[in-house]
């Protein structure tokens, strides 16, 4: 009989800690501040293929090599631009019944970066005699992201405590403290623009160079967060 008496009197202890342990929190308000940019990009990447069908396997992979040997050696005589290998791939040709190889085919890629849009779309040009293009793509470097979501993040802090000024103003407030605040970035870049086309480029030789316009990218900074308004 006495056990049974003292445990209404222990759990009510334990929810009389339960509550010392999370006290309410007054006067706070959550609050958010968005602020963007659109940055032009900065760099272009174009990728270059090669691709050819033969049935001997040893001989298509020599052909592949020297066309591809030859592209990446005339890339490299322009020091502005970034010139590396891409994937290279060969798959077998199989027969109308696909019981038996009849053929190897080939694909081989060059890669070009750059900053500079002019030598970029030159350099593809003169490549386009003897490999295929097969995608340019522009972007915004690591370096122009990193130097934009700087200034953003200071413009974004700034847009906060405004809006915290203008809360703890309505709230008839005397001021307030930040309790928490989380910035985060957003980036996203448009689909690359090219305006000729592969099928003007192959019909015109003076159409061979193509031209290209960047195009801009979006940075984005939100902060948000937690002020509690002091009152007077």
């Amino acid at each position: 009989m006495r056990s049974f008496l003292m445990l209404p009197l222990v759990v009510g202890l334990a929810f009389a800690g339960q509550a010392l342990a999370e006290p309410l929190n007054y006067n706070q308000v959550s609050l958010r501040a968005d602020v963007q940019r659109s940055v032009n990009n900065d760099t272009l990447t174009v990728l270059l293929f090669t691709e050819a069908q033969d049935k001997d396997p040893a001989a298509l992979a020599n052909r592949i090599t020297q066309t591809l040997n030859q592209g990446l050696e005339t890339a490299r005589q322009n020091s502005a631009i970034k010139v590396s290998s891409g994937s290279r791939y060969s798959q077998p040709v199989y027969d109308e019944k696909r019981e038996n190889i009849i053929a190897w085919r080939e694909r081989g890629e060059i890669r070009l970066e750059g900053t500079d849009f002019a030598q970029v779309s030159s350099v593809t040009g003169e490549l386009l005699d003897t490999l295929n293009l097969g995608s340019m793509e522009f972007s915004l470097s690591p370096a122009g992201r990193s130097t934009t979501e700087d200034g953003l993040i200071k413009e974004a802090i700034e847009a906060f405590k405004q809006r915290a000024d203008i809360a703890t103003e309505t709230l008839g407030g005397s001021g307030y403290k930040i309790v928490q605040l989380n910035l985060n970035t957003q980036f996203m870049s448009p689909r690359p623009f090219m305006r000729a086309s592969k099928m003007a480029m192959a019909a015109d030789a003076e159409m061979a160079t193509p031209a290209v316009e960047g195009g801009e990218a979006d940075v984005n900074v939100n902060a948000d967060g937690v002020i509690e308004v002091q009152m007077p």
